[in-house]
């Protein structure tokens, strides 16, 4: 039986149509990759089976045996809660169920002979499936959870004070301690490190019940899935195996539907050919008239355009000085020191990954390097020669200008059409581009931050997680354009087969920790 059942189900924005007659199944124990291109409708689907959004048509079911457990990033998380308490809210129906032992035990010197054998037995079975659910363990599956993402440091913390990436680790270990029957994870990757998404990749791979996964990291995916369902064209397709099954079955389709579509054109050009030359014969028109008929039931293959892909070209300038940066007994931090002092420099031509867990101060170096922070203390010599193209980690894009006047008013010296030549290379179409930025998808949103990062010449680009929400073409491109910039690179980035062919030299800021 299907937990969850979606037929002939249809959603737009605007005039930009994002599902056509979509059907969808999920079975028990079901893990599924959701994947797509940037802004094909990932993410909306998620909202849609979680009623955030509602669909313009089709059926939506799931069965209601099942508890669905889905990230809400939204969620308030009020002052006053430390994050363990807001972690123990996972468990609340275990403490209603102490609360009402408690609640019995106060009430046994009320109680008759009769009323007391009752209660006493009732005590019996709540604490027998409090025992089972390892109701005593709980602090101790916090702290698992909590190691396991990487934020043990942040339990006795306030949630309201936590920062972006924090948040989202939080409510990523409150959904898996929930343990839902029903998983719906949008991309819980973006904010974890190396060491952390293995840990989850083992979780996820050992998870007993069903999931529906979005995420662009394809060797994770792969890792975790036994379903893919394909996301293209308006159109859901069901792939049963991991995502390297799919990618060699999809391209077998593909070339079977090439050549399933020239046999038919030939067949239809025959026909076309036969009418053509004989429906005004009175000696054929018969025959003609039967071949017209056998055309109009032909279903019509259609060869479907493939999903624009982005080109990335950074504009480099010369940097005439060899040293680039130095700093002097540097320690970077806000409240308190994060690092030990640092002697750092960074010469002409250099590629330098930053790795580390999160929280080390990767980005808070990256803002400091630049001025955007002021250090604790030291020293940073910054050559006067630099020309920087800087891509932060995430901003707030609550931004309602039209997409093409946000690039426009970058590079007013750009005509318009110039202005859309250079986000279309970037992989927005005009629907992306008449839009506003507000409803961009992620991974769109990313493209055009990298839009205006391409047509700003630079010698050394300072790039935050550039990757985050980037589908695989987006990615591989991405890729490819770092390699041959002449100029210099640091870059933070959690996934080492991104970075590894790109950089001349890794740091690692876990050596730097105070």
């Amino acid at each position: 039986m299907s937990i969850l059942t979606i037929e002939n189900m249809n959603h737009s924005f605007g005039d930009r149509i994002l599902f056509s007659n979509v059907s969808f199944n999920l079975y028990k124990e079901e893990h599924v990759g959701l994947i797509g291109a940037n802004g094909e409708g990932k993410s909306t689907f998620m909202k849609i089976i979680t009623n955030q959004l509602l669909p313009d048509g089709g059926t939506i079911q799931w069965n209601k045996k099942y508890t669905i457990g889905y990230m809400d990033q939204l969620v308030d998380l009020k002052e006053g809660v430390s994050t363990i308490d807001f972690l123990r809210e996972a468990f609340i129906h275990l403490y209603n169920m102490e609360d009402k032992i408690n609640d019995l035990y106060n009430s046994l010197g009320n109680m008759n002979t009769e009323e007391m054998d009752k209660a006493l037995n009732k005590i019996a079975k709540i604490q027998e499936m409090l025992d089972k659910s390892d109701f005593y363990s709980i602090d101790s599956k916090i702290h698992a959870t909590a190691n396991g993402l990487g934020f043990k440091e942040l339990l006795e913390k306030e949630v309201s004070t936590l920062s972006c990436g924090q948040r989202i680790k939080i409510l990523l270990a409150k959904l898996l301690l929930e343990k839902p029957d029903i998983l719906l994870l949008d991309e819980p990757t973006n904010h974890l490190d190396e060491e952390h998404i293995e840990w989850l990749k083992g979780y996820l791979i050992n998870y007993e019940n069903a999931f529906i996964l979005i995420s662009h990291d394809n060797s994770f995916i792969n890792s975790v899935v036994n379903v893919i369902y394909h996301l293209e064209h308006k159109e859901l397709t069901r792939y049963e195996g991991n995502y390297d099954y799919f990618v060699k079955l999809y391209e077998i389709r593909k070339q079977q539907r090439l050549i399933e579509y020239k046999e038919q054109q030939t067949e239809i050009k025959k026909l076309e050919d036969y009418i053509r030359k004989n429906k005004v014969r009175a000696s054929t028109a018969k025959q003609a008239k039967a071949r017209e008929k056998k055309l109009n039931k032909i279903e019509r293959i259609e060869i479907k355009k493939d999903i624009i892909k982005p080109y990335f070209n950074f504009i480099s300038v010369t940097m005439p000085e060899n040293i680039i940066f130095e700093t002097q007994n540097l320690i970077i931090g806000y409240d308190k020191p994060l690092s030990k002092p640092l002697n750092l420099k960074m010469k002409r031509g250099q590629k330098i990954a930053i790795t580390g867990a999160n929280g080390l101060g990767k980005t808070t170096l990256l803002k400091s390097l630049l001025g955007l922070l002021e250090p604790i203390s030291g020293d940073i010599t910054l050559s006067e020669y630099t020309k920087i193209g800087y891509f932060q980690q995430e901003m707030a894009e609550d931004n309602t200008a039209q997409v093409l006047y946000d690039m426009w008013d970058g590079f007013p010296q750009m005509t318009v059409t110039e202005v859309r030549k250079s986000l279309a290379q970037c992989g927005l179409t005009r629907q992306h581009i008449d839009s506003t930025v507000d409803i961009l998808s992620g991974g769109e949103q990313a493209k055009l931050r990298l839009c205006k990062l391409i047509n700003k010449p630079s010698n050394i680009l300072v790039l935050d997680e550039p990757i985050n929400h980037l589908d695989i073409h987006a990615k591989d491109e991405l890729r490819r354009a770092l390699k041959e910039y002449e100029g210099s690179i640091i870059l933070v980035c959690h996934e080492p087969e991104f970075y590894n062919d790109i950089v001349t030299e890794v740091w690692n800021c876990e050596e730097w920790v105070v």
